[in-house]
């Protein structure tokens, strides 16, 4: 069973059709050690052992048939707590939807569905997938699984901690700023953006509509490209979701895995390194671009100035749409429902105020609170839309960029994981963590974090991001892949984590 738990999903598929092992015997494997170390890691939610065990018998039928219904049918997935699953709790990490169950999946999910993959369960996360670091979940921070003092990232550590710690294979998170990729980066694990509109958003619970993307978080760039074949593609339920065919995303990531990039060019953005960026971080980025340039890829140095303001823009218009968006938890038609203390007979506003005040956690509060002065009357041009022309610009210099660069590079994360509660009291140091991620959001951009090595400094995983124009989501993984590729000959063998220890026991 632990030699299970270690394999990839690649590799796991590969035991499946060779009968070599069977769905349900690879689903409890990961039940058992999500018994075993989530008590610490407190990477799930809810966890479906019933649901999961039940799709995992039906996969290993399909199999014995000879009609899997997919590459993937019965590797076990977790999912992230934001996308609507039928049957399944769906909180979001807020205590306003604490026990809510949809009625309906996700356009994601019901995709795994159809795959056959059996979903382990929902992972947590930042309270409506508003943080760095998932220390804002109503029901408790996950911890890391290479230190369990420090965070796992946010706001979908929980799924990267379920992938790092063994407890699930593959899992799906969403990245609205960086929510994949930098818990990648900081776990050890391989976080995919895909293209805005590649992957549906259709039950997504939304926090910004036109920045949510859901995507891939797994230990291998190959694996990632598989799930992403499984959840990727048009939805008419989606006004905004693409319609054309994915590139050839695992064909790239096999051709990637050669180590093969000779013709490629390289763009390093020169405003996301150096001033800033912790040391061990900076080098291992410097020597993943190195190992680029000896496979034959040419690098050059691209300046994306508007990036600089990037961080400003997306925290304009992030909570604008979530002020708008969050307006529906009402406590009129599900969810928490507060009625207000000594009062015989509340209005339905108070019931609303006492319900919101109860239900919402500081962060969101705080978001709200900056999106509504934001799209007020009388700041909106002031604010909102200025942050909607540097987003035009931050688009203009990607484009600038591209013209002579295939790819752009840079650090994921500016820092290794921190300490649980370091920057709770200061929200603006929280922030700068997604400091690098945020410019792909706002234009659309697909991005992916692949581990870079650990930092001298703690021993902690750091990330690289590649980055591609829009719907050209193959070449962040023929690179990305290339990148896991010469990093692993040189470290002998991918990274990972401890058994699951704190720094001071």
């Amino acid at each position: 069973m632990t030699e299970l738990i270690r394999r990839t999903a690649a590799e796991l598929a590969e035991l499946l059709t060779s009968g070599g092992t069977t769905s349900v015997e690879v689903t409890e494997a990961h039940l058992e050690r999500i018994a075993a170390v989530d008590g610490d890691v407190h990477a799930f939610l809810h966890v479906d052992a019933d649901g999961a065990l039940a799709s995992a018998r039906a996969a290993d039928e399909r199999r014995a048939s000879g009609a899997p219904a997919s590459a993937l049918d019965g590797v076990p997935i977790a999912v992230k707590d934001v996308l609507a699953t039928q049957g399944l709790p769906t909180t979001c990490g807020s205590r306003i939807l604490e026990g809510w169950v949809p009625p309906y999946d996700a356009t994601v999910v019901s995709r795994l569905r159809a795959a056959g993959l059996p979903i382990l369960g929902k992972t947590n996360m930042d309270e409506f997938a508003m943080g760095s670091s998932t220390e804002h979940s109503a029901y408790g921070p996950t911890r890391n699984p290479w230190d369990l003092d420090r965070i796992p990232g946010g706001s979908g550590g929980g799924s990267a901690a379920a992938v790092a710690a063994f407890e699930a294979p593959i899992a799906v998170g969403t990245d609205t700023g960086g929510s994949i990729r930098q818990p990648g980066a900081v776990t050890g694990t391989v976080g995919v953006k895909p293209t805005y509109g590649g992957v549906s958003r259709y039950g997504l619970v939304a926090l910004a509509n036109s920045l949510d993307q859901a995507g891939p978080v797994t230990r291998t760039v190959l694996d990632a490209a598989l799930l992403h074949e499984v959840i990727g593609g048009h939805d008419p339920l989606d006004s905004t979701s693409i319609d054309q065919p994915l590139p050839p995303l695992v064909q790239a990531a096999r051709r990637g895995a050669t180590g093969d990039v000779r013709g490629l060019r390289v763009g390093v953005i020169k405003e996301l390194t150096g001033e800033g960026y912790q040391a061990g971080v900076q080098r291992r980025f410097e020597e993943a671009v190195q190992l680029l340039v000896e496979a034959g890829a040419e690098v050059v140095e691209v300046s994306c100035p508007t990036f600089v303001h990037a961080l400003a823009t997306y925290y304009l218009i992030l909570p604008a749409e979530a002020s708008s968006n969050l307006a529906k938890f009402d406590a009129m038609r599900y969810g928490l429902r507060v009625l207000p203390e000594g009062v015989d007979a509340p209005s339905a506003e108070q019931v609303m105020r006492a319900t919101r005040d109860r239900g919402f956690g500081d962060e969101v509060k705080r978001r709200i609170i900056l999106g509504t002065y934001a799209l007020s009357s009388g700041y909106y041009d002031a604010y909102y839309g200025q942050a909607q022309k540097v987003r035009t610009l931050i688009s203009r210099d990607f484009e600038t960029a591209f013209a002579s660069a295939d790819v752009l590079v840079s650090p994921t994360a500016p820092t290794t994981a921190f300490r649980l509660g370091e920057k709770l009291d200061d929200p603006v140091a929280m922030y700068l963590n997604d400091l690098a991620t945020i410019p792909a959001n706002l234009a659309g951009v697909p991005g992916i974090s692949v581990p870079s090595g650990l930092a001298d400094e703690d021993g902690l995983p750091a990330g690289v991001q590649v980055l591609a124009p829009a719907t050209a989501d193959d070449r962040v993984y023929r690179v990305g892949a290339a990148l896991e590729t010469l990093l692993q000959d040189r470290w002998g063998g991918p990274l990972v984590p401890p058994e699951l220890v704190r720094e001071d026991a």
